[in-house]
């Protein structure tokens, strides 16, 4: 394990994601923020009669892509914090010039080594147990038209996986929401 995982500490992340994500000085004018009731929630602002600086914790925009093929799932088996070894559908954070479908697709080719069309919009999800952020994440049904099936960037191992045999560490609730409606809508009735 290199250094980075293990400085890792989830506990540290969420404690500090109920702190403000740690912000205490404003990041315009270095004024120490003072908390202040806006809009009726309890948010950072910078007391300065110069500033007008207000700390919105806002979530990460995330986007992926629920890839079937004949009745298996692809996901990816993480390869850093949070959740070693654990599975996922393969998605990740939007870059700042990205729409979320273009996310989708980078983030499969990234992790899985596959190229993949986008055949339409699945899900949003709010996501809360990732330490690092609060996420939104965008999901798209896509299906594989080319690339080689191989881990890359972010993934430990990638595979697909019969809905009857889905693994027991799903990384996000999300993803297992996730999982659970596509069942749910596309495949009812089946064994």
């Amino acid at each position: 394990m290199d250094e980075r995982h293990r400085r890792f500490d989830a506990d540290k992340l969420f404690r500090l994601k109920s702190e403000h994500s740690g912000y205490k000085f404003c990041p315009r004018c270095r004024t120490e923020l003072e908390e202040q009731r806006l809009d009726g929630v309890l948010r950072l602002a910078c007391p300065s009669g110069d500033c007008d600086f207000i700390f919105y914790q806002n979530p990460a925009p995330a986007a992926g892509a629920v890839v079937v093929t004949d009745d298996r799932i692809l996901l990816v088996k993480r390869a850093h914090p949070p959740k070693i070894g654990w599975w996922c559908i393969p998605a990740g954070f939007m870059e700042w010039q990205e729409h979320p479908s273009q996310t989708a697709v980078r983030e499969v080719k990234e992790e899985t080594g596959l190229d993949i069309r986008l055949k339409g919009f699945f899900e949003v999800y709010s996501g809360s147990d990732d330490p690092r952020t609060n996420a939104v994440l965008i999901l798209y049904l896509g299906e594989a038209i080319g690339g080689e099936l191989g881990a890359a960037d972010d993934a430990e191992e990638v595979r697909y996986f019969g809905f009857d045999e889905l693994p027991d560490n799903i990384a996000f609730a999300s993803h297992r929401q996730a999982l659970k409606d596509y069942q749910e809508r596309f495949r009812k009735g089946r064994s």
